[in-house]
């Protein structure tokens, strides 16, 4: 089950650098995940601190 970032999302970039895959790019407002990329590490959520970030 891939992430996904909620609108919580403060567009800071700690997700981005720090997922091993690269699965996560900046859209518009907020960092979006590639699901397809996505290998559910859970890395982006254990860095982003405002916890947007979560499995769908």
């Amino acid at each position: 089950m891939a992430y996904k970032i909620s609108d919580d999302c403060i567009s800071c970039g700690v997700c981005a650098s720090n997922c091993p895959v690269s699965a996560i790019t900046e859209g518009d407002g907020k960092f979006v995940i590639d699901a397809d990329s996505c290998i559910d590490c859970g890395a982006c959520a254990e860095n982003c601190p405002v916890s947007a970030p979560s499995q769908e």
